[in-house]
């Protein structure tokens, strides 16, 4: 119960901890009446958050500038599982609609301390710098509890209309003992506020509001949706989290700059994969007159342009222009 109170305390709550130390273990333990985690002492951990939005992954539209491909700062809580950051299918809360669609944290963050201050939902909030390219990496550390082992976190992908990536209650505790290392590749997610169809696309609320859900290669079924590769059966992640349990002691130290370094450029090393694109070109324009001399066969055109150039060994472009045969009709 001490470590309940000295969570309240830290919220300013400490009305709520007297009610804590009043009803004893029930605020933590899980809904449906799963064993609660009986790992010892709280755990903490650092969490390595690594963009892979490049070019050679995702070539459809990818942003050069006004604003170029990057990631907003990193938010998340660890947590019980009686509060929830993000869920798929559910809709988002007004806090989480301010950071999917504009970046901005505040209403957020006040809606993750007010889940502290009821029944501790949350054991603390973290946060980590934004990543001003679409392959940069950003970092946090944060403290797990026996009583809130699951972490969440989101990092909205910039410049969209509503997109982010994150984690949603994943649960760092194995029974009696606190999991090491996890490591989870991301996938982008629509928050269901805004409709706009590409990164660029203008603010266009969705009315009514509806739920998360996850973009894939072929959903939204649209061709002008930037991540639509109708070749793909799945895309690529456009960024991995990795989770490590940093040392014990009275102080927790995160690892040596030169260990991590050494690590994240064995990974970047890796070549990007690369993501063909085919060409994509506009419907076909209407006929044009009929050209030729009067009572002779004569020739029509139509043409067609490039909407996306091909990438990455992609298919080539079709013709842009078409001719038929015809009739000159207008004759005198």
């Amino acid at each position: 119960a001490m470590g309940t109170l000295r969570s309240a305390a830290a919220w300013g709550g400490a009305p709520w901890a007297l009610l804590l130390a009043t009803l004893g273990c029930s605020a933590g333990q899980p809904l449906g009446g799963e064993p609660m985690c009986t790992a010892q002492p709280p755990a903490k951990y650092s969490i390595t958050f690594t963009g892979k939005w490049s070019q050679a992954s995702f070539p459809k539209q990818y942003p050069m500038f006004r604003p170029p491909a990057q990631w907003s700062s990193l938010l998340g809580a660890a947590h019980s599982p009686d509060y929830s950051l993000w869920r798929k299918g559910q809709y988002v809360s007004n806090g989480l609609r301010d950071f999917a669609e504009r970046g901005e944290a505040w209403a957020l963050m006040r809606e993750m301390q007010a889940a502290g201050e009821k029944l501790q939902s949350v054991h603390g909030v973290f946060s980590g710098p934004a990543v001003p390219s679409g392959t940069g990496q950003t970092s946090a550390e944060f403290e797990a509890h026996s009583r809130h082992s699951l972490v969440s976190f989101v990092v909205r992908i910039v410049p969209s209309p509503d997109w982010f990536v994150g984690v949603n209650s994943l649960d760092l505790c194995d029974g009696g003992r606190w999991r090491e290392q996890v490591a989870v590749d991301l996938h982008p997610y629509d928050a269901g506020t805004d409709s706009g169809f590409t990164f660029s696309s203008p603010k266009f609320a969705t009315v009514p509001q509806d739920t998360v859900t996850e973009i894939t290669a072929s959903s939204p079924s649209h061709p002008a949706n930037s991540f639509y590769y109708p070749r793909l059966k799945s895309l690529p992640p456009i960024a991995t989290v990795t989770l490590a349990q940093l040392p014990h002691g009275p102080r927790a130290f995160p690892p040596a700059p030169g260990l991590g370094r050494g690590g994240n450029e064995v990974a970047d090393s890796l070549p990007a994969p690369e993501t063909p694109l085919d060409c994509e070109v506009s419907l076909w324009s209407s006929w044009g007159l009929c050209a030729g001399p009067c009572g002779q066969p004569g020739a029509k055109s139509r043409t067609r342009y490039v909407r996306a150039r091909p990438a990455n060994h992609g298919a080539p472009c079709p013709a842009l222009e078409e001719e038929a045969p015809c009739v000159p009709d207008n004759c005198v």
